[in-house]
């Protein structure tokens, strides 16, 4: 796994209606991610903050809240994530809302382009995070990422990317979901992206889950960008979000999963979005955020193989 981990802070909700998740970056810095990831053997370097617009908390105009200052938001993103992937980093970026990734998915579908690299992307959220305006109630772009990246939404979002669309729907594995609006269903069902709901996901369990995305994955030989959403664990354990869903990932749902990400040896860029330290309590769902991230990054109980040598 790369060893040279680059930290970029995106304190941005501008994605959102709530406040608070702007303070999300500093949360996890609070929380020690660099000190528990340098005391697993990573080179770790925190680049600070990307720059964008605050936000001016304005109604949506034409199904779309902050259209132009999302736009910036991303572009600039993009730049930053490109860039650390170029120079050969393995990029954490820390939200913020989850409007960000629109920003990371171009840069990572961008650079994989560049390299003649496939990529899939794993969206680890409650939220199918698919509309566009003409199915969101709220108009909030954070809900908007995905479908963005497949290439349905506002023209000026879509040509954020370096192709429209950034990423084929074939290459989108979506797990832990539970909150998918009416007309939005409509368009994840015809977009052709997987789909491991929490119906599933109770019916096979998360290590089937797993190990079927992650089979196809490694089929594919492609880059693996995770965006995990702190909102995709159970409320009781991730309390500050701001789309709290009651019956989300355990933690040992959540940890089983991450370290079986980190075992395939697939996964190239992270995000770690919707961490909201205004609706948390003693700072407890970014300190979840680490621990989980420390699994993704192979801390393990016991090596694996020298306990199940036998399975």
């Amino acid at each position: 796994m790369n060893k040279n981990v680059s930290l970029i802070g995106v304190p941005s909700d501008i994605g959102a209606s709530d406040r608070g998740a702007a303070m999300g970056p500093e949360a996890l810095r609070v929380a020690g991610l660099a000190r528990t990831l340098q005391n697993q053997g990573f080179n770790v370097k925190d680049m600070g903050n990307v720059d964008g617009p605050i936000n001016p908390e304005l109604p949506p105009v034409d199904g779309y809240r902050h259209l132009q200052e999302n736009i910036i938001w991303a572009k600039n993103i993009q730049d930053v994530i490109y860039q650390e992937l170029e120079d050969g980093n393995f990029p954490i970026m820390m939200g913020g809302d989850h409007a960000m990734s629109i920003g990371s998915i171009a840069a990572v579908t961008r650079h994989c382009a560049d390299h003649n690299k496939p990529v899939c992307l794993l969206w680890i959220d409650a939220h199918a995070d698919f509309n566009t305006a003409d199915t969101s109630p709220s108009g909030n772009i954070h809900g908007m990422p995905v479908a963005v990246a497949t290439g349905y939404g506002h023209p000026d979002l879509l040509s954020v990317g370096h192709a429209i669309p950034m990423i084929d729907a074939k290459n989108v594995y979506q797990i832990a979901i539970r909150s998918v609006d009416k007309n939005e269903k409509l368009l994840v069902l015809k977009s052709g992206i997987t789909v491991y709901d929490m119906r599933r996901i109770d019916e096979i369990g998360i290590r089937q889950t797993m190990q079927d995305v992650l089979h196809q994955v490694a089929e594919k030989k492609a880059h693996l960008h995770v965006s995990f959403d702190v909102d995709s664990l159970d409320p009781p354990i991730a309390p500050g979000v701001a789309t709290t869903i009651q019956g989300g990932l355990t933690y040992r749902e959540a940890q089983l999963c991450m370290e079986m990400i980190h075992d395939s040896g697939l996964m190239g860029s992270l995000d770690i979005a919707e961490i909201n330290p205004a609706l948390d309590t003693k700072n407890s769902t970014a300190k979840i955020a680490v621990d989980l991230t420390a699994s993704l990054f192979g801390r393990q109980i016991f090596p694996t193989h020298s306990l199940y040598q036998g399975e």
